[in-house]
């Protein structure tokens, strides 16, 4: 049998387990470490400390699972900035491509959109992880749920469960905790001081992905929740051209998301509202009908939405000379205040960094236990980045657990 439960120490109630391979967490990255072990013939205990396994997985699936990129290989790895050294060899093994061979292998057949994202065609996240936990069930897999890690303890560790204290013992573990953003969904960060009690280094867990604060005036609200596509977004020496939307508390969505280490920093952000036109022609434009009020002819300059021309009131006033204008309108400077705060971003920045892990990711202050995802530091945008790097780390951690257990690599 896999686990085999025997009494602990006399008064302390805690019942002590021994494992073959354990993964912790089970979200992208824990699943397929737990995949990877399994595949190598491990008898792998998946514990969760969620009620269900992969909630955020689920609700990013809400409005399309978006499983990876299809791009030329140098953009896809620029994507990753300074981590890219990290996760270079971890790519190279389980990439874009292997990610959509992989969704085919769960019947989740993949297309890529015109902007070269890829999704199952059933968009969703559902179905896929239906198959992939049965997969995973089919191939010894057991998966034990409202289990949460409270710490290391000697060679085990430990668990609060619905059944009492317990302490596994596992030959191997992998821990995938996720980061700190949606806390609700599971990834809190609570395995931050534990870990570094263990002897890890961490850089400081932030915001990635994450909202901008704006203060708006009180004009703005008729344009909240509406997007803002066609623009350009410049920050730290960074270009996006992706859609944003105006929300009540400040600036979201994919293209400002891909922008977040600048922003973090506090770099300049400036806006071109019109990227396809040049100065030249929008002030020929806005020249003509000259007697009109100027809102008249901001109106009728082509590309110019309301949620646009609301932008430009807001951070181009008082505006300036109608010579100096169309220059405005290429280059905007935006008035902002911080990222949202942590617990409301998409993902995580920071975690354990790479000079405490050796190359198959596992931490050399403790040998045999493994870091996969989000709990290493790294970061990425949106757009199929972040969740191919999840599944190729799990599996990276998942293969080199199972090789260092089978004295195939030198702790």
């Amino acid at each position: 049998m896999m686990v085999v439960g025997r009494d602990s120490r006399v008064g302390h109630k805690m019942q002590e387990i021994e494992a073959d391979a354990l993964v912790v967490g089970a979200g992208p990255a824990g699943l397929m470490a737990a995949e990877a072990l399994a595949g190598a013939g491990r008898q792998v205990l998946l514990a969760e400390a969620m009620p269900t396994p992969a909630r955020k997985l689920l609700m990013a699936g809400k409005s399309g699972l978006n499983l990876t990129r299809s791009e030329p290989d140098d953009a896809f790895r620029a994507a990753f900035g300074a981590g890219a050294g990290l996760l270079g060899p971890m790519l190279d093994a389980f990439g874009p491509g292997a990610v959509e061979d992989w969704a085919r292998g769960l019947g989740a057949a993949p297309f890529t959109g015109s902007t070269g994202r890829v999704f199952p065609a059933a968009m969703k996240a559902s179905p896929l992880l239906r198959a992939w936990l049965s997969r995973l069930a089919g191939s010894g897999v057991q998966l034990r749920t409202r289990w949460r890690w409270t710490g290391l303890s000697g060679g085990g560790l430990e668990f609060a469960t619905p059944d009492g204290a317990v302490r596994l013992c596992p030959r191997v573990a992998v821990l995938a905790l996720g980061g700190a953003s949606w806390p609700r969904l599971g990834s809190d960060g609570a395995w931050v001081p534990l870990l570094a009690g263990a002897g890890a280094a961490l850089a400081p867990l932030r915001a990635a992905n994450a909202g901008l604060a704006v203060d708006w005036s009180a004009h703005m609200a008729a344009v909240f929740g509406q997007p803002v596509k066609g623009a350009t977004l410049t920050c730290g020496g960074q270009v996006s051209r992706g859609e944003f939307v105006i929300a009540e508390r400040g600036l979201e969505g994919g293209g400002l998301y891909a922008l977040t280490p600048a922003l973090r920093d506090g770099a300049p952000l400036v806006i071109d509202l019109l990227p396809g036109r040049a100065a030249g022609w929008i002030g020929e434009r806005l020249a003509r009908r000259a007697k009109d009020s100027l809102s008249s002819r901001l109106r009728r300059l082509p590309g110019m939405t309301p949620a646009k021309t609301a932008l430009l009131q807001e951070f181009g006033r008082p505006f300036p000379a109608p010579d100096r204008l169309p220059g405005l309108i290429k280059a905007l400077p935006v008035r902002y205040g911080e990222l949202r705060p942590l617990d409301e971003a998409i993902s995580t920045a920071g975690g354990i960094t790479a000079d405490s892990l050796d190359p198959g990711l596992m931490l050399t202050a403790r040998p045999g236990l493994f870091l996969a995802g989000e709990m290493l530091d790294w970061e990425a945008p949106t757009g199929g980045y972040l969740l191919t790097a999840c599944l190729a780390t799990g599996r990276w951690a998942g293969r080199h657990a199972a090789l260092w257990d089978a004295g195939l690599l030198q702790s």
